[in-house]
């Protein structure tokens, strides 16, 4: 009786922060923060009512785990694999390579600047793939029995921070260097889909140049989105290896160790071809997508509602100065590689 009141807790108060994250991302300025680090932010805020937290503690959660997968199935439908087809194959490998090089760089980084390999490989993902989204659906994949449910969730929100920062520096950073840059539309669009962290920050930079922009921002974007799910199973493979090697990997006596297979990953690429190959109304896709950002949000909230402030102040230097370095250099790279091939 209590979990299930402890449940209707937290889906009462997380899913009010995912819609007026919804609204809110509509305003001007706010739009380039996006959706779901307003709902992150307003579950941090909740923190000022402990009773309220507390109340909703196992109910928040069930909603970061299961509401979070549930909202990457659904994005899903938004990824158009005929458009990115009839981009080429140029755009997917120049996002191959820069997804490549970003989590590698921002790893290898994070760890010398002082960052534990958790936290490292989830800011990596977040800077190099997609986001908040992507820091999201790279974490199930990191079972690591040394740490405890509550540093994964710091670990996850430091992560997050790092990326929707960084994101929105260079947002507006790019957006000052556009005159200075000589670049055509299409060039511009492309750079900016090629360096920035979140879908909301390549819109807002893209739009900046014109229709042309911004159609090749979100093309740009979307093929590094489509890279989420092999991603997410190569980091868990990787992890899993790189925590036998340093002897933290616990053993179950007679068993091998699974695989760790992300199988709601199968759920983003099947509702994908669904939504680019199955005649579906547009106003049904877009709901899906709507929704999609809804429970994303929540599990966003729910994240925020169990935030620890004062390891994230005293944890973050190393993965800010890491993350920073290598959004410079997935900068240039995305300008040179724009500039070369489009």
């Amino acid at each position: 009786m209590l979990k299930t009141r402890s449940f209707w807790n937290a889906a009462v108060l997380t899913l009010a922060c995912a819609l007026l994250g919804v609204l809110l991302a509509k305003l001007p300025y706010l739009e380039l923060v996006g959706t779901l680090v307003i709902a992150l932010v307003l579950g941090m805020a909740l923190q000022v009512k402990p009773n309220w937290v507390e109340a909703s503690k196992p109910g928040v959660g069930f909603i970061s785990n299961k509401f979070l997968r549930l909202g990457i199935i659904l994005l899903g439908f938004r990824l158009n694999l005929m458009k990115l087809a009839d981009a080429g194959i140029k755009t997917i490998l120049i996002a191959i390579f820069l997804v490549t090089v970003t989590i590698y760089l921002t790893y290898y980084l994070c760890e010398r600047f002082g960052a534990e390999s958790d936290l490292s490989i989830l800011t990596a993902a977040g800077c190099g793939v997609c986001g908040a989204a992507a820091v999201m659906g790279v974490s199930p994949q990191i079972k690591n029995d040394g740490v405890d449910e509550e540093i994964k969730r710091e670990n996850e929100v430091l992560a997050i921070a790092v990326v929707c920062v960084m994101g929105t520096l260079f947002t507006l950073i790019e957006i000052g260097l556009r005159p200075l840059l000589h670049m055509t539309d299409s060039q511009f669009g492309v750079m900016a889909g090629g360096s920035l962290h979140e879908i909301a920050h390549a819109v807002a930079a893209g739009s900046a140049g014109g229709t042309i922009s911004l159609d090749d921002a979100l093309i740009m974007k979307l093929s590094r989105v489509l890279l989420l799910a092999p991603v997410a199973l190569v980091i868990g493979i990787w992890y899993q290896k790189h925590l036998a090697k340093k002897g933290q990997l616990k053993q179950s006596t007679g068993e091998k160790n699974k695989l760790p297979i992300p199988w709601f990953m199968a759920g983003f690429l099947i509702s994908s071809v669904i939504g680019t190959f199955i005649p579906l109304p547009t106003i049904l896709l877009d709901s899906l997508v709507q929704a999609a950002y809804i429970f994303l949000g929540m599990a966003m909230a729910a994240l925020g509602m169990s935030v620890n402030f004062h390891v994230i102040a005293k944890r973050g230097k190393s993965v800010f100065t890491a993350s920073l370095i290598s959004s410079v250099v997935l900068l240039i790279l995305a300008a040179g590689a724009a500039k070369l091939f489009f």
